[in-house]
């Protein structure tokens, strides 16, 4: 019984763990021109926007274009930082209930099953 508390409190914790390091996710991108800066979270949110001098030269359409493209920008990096935190949780937390990472089990796992 034991043993079957920690591992379920090695997984809880694994699990707080990938959602502390999701929440600190911010990435931070500015334009080509050095315009606009953004800054996003893990999910693509838009955290901060920064503006220099001169931006207002622009025009409406143009500013708005250069901030969402900005944006994407930004938000296809956190995506793939994102992704590869849950692809790197998905595999440990695999090893610790003895799932593989296709979903089926693990070598261990399978073999010591009955056929």
């Amino acid at each position: 019984m034991d043993e079957l508390e920690a591992r379920a409190h090695a997984q809880l914790n694994s699990m707080r763990g990938l959602q502390e390091q999701l929440g600190s996710i911010r990435v931070r991108e500015t334009s080509p021109d050095d315009l606009v800066t953004v800054e996003v979270d893990a999910s693509g949110a838009l955290c901060d926007l920064g503006l220099a001098p001169g931006v207002g030269e622009l025009g409406g359409r143009r500013l708005g274009e250069l901030i969402v493209a900005t944006a994407h920008a930004a938000a296809r990096i956190a995506f793939a930082r994102r992704a590869a935190l849950l692809e790197d949780f998905n595999r440990s937390f695999g090893e610790m209930v003895g799932v593989a990472a296709d979903g089926g089990p693990h070598a261990e796992t399978a073999s010591s099953g009955t056929a």
